[in-house]
């Protein structure tokens, strides 16, 4: 049986179990994973070392490492640079996404928007992995395949 005694309050589970000192302090953001959807292609290009060592502390964990590697978890997350940077366009991308059920194809205008301040301001580009290089990737396409209002798509000025 585990020794921490969670607390319900309605909708929200707080958790009073504290982290180990070893696990860096940072602020908690209590935001949805829309964000971190957002945010993934960008978390992956600027932390990439960070990320690799999360992976492999989790897999060699077989999956149960939460506390061993959130000390590497928390160094991905520490990402300021797109709030600080483009704020706006991040914001209205992951609402669009939260607002959407988190479908991409949804929310392509926003997050070419996004992409494009990201590029501008941090030099970083959205690559997603495992695209085949032959092919425009699906979002930088100018008619996507599958929208309900392909008329209000247009691409960004």
């Amino acid at each position: 049986m585990s020794a921490r005694q969670p607390r319900f309050n309605q909708t929200v589970l707080l958790d009073t179990t504290p982290l180990p000192d070893s696990v860096p302090k940072v602020p908690e953001i209590g935001a949805s994973s829309a964000p971190l959807l957002s945010a993934a292609f960008f978390i992956g290009a600027r932390c990439s070392a960070y990320n690799d060592d999360y992976m492999k502390c989790k897999t060699e964990a077989h999956g149960k490492g939460e506390v061993e590697c959130m000390k590497e978890g928390r160094k991905v997350t520490r990402l300021d640079d797109i709030n600080n940077n483009c704020l706006e366009e991040f914001r209205k991308h992951w609402e669009c996404l939260d607002n959407n059920n988190q479908q991409l194809w949804h929310c392509r205008r926003p997050e070419q928007l996004l992409n494009a301040c990201v590029f501008d301001k941090l030099k970083l580009e959205k690559k997603i992995p495992g695209a085949p290089d032959n092919e425009t990737p699906v979002h930088l396409r100018n008619r996507q395949l599958f929208s309900y209002n392909v008329s209000s798509f247009r691409a960004p000025e």
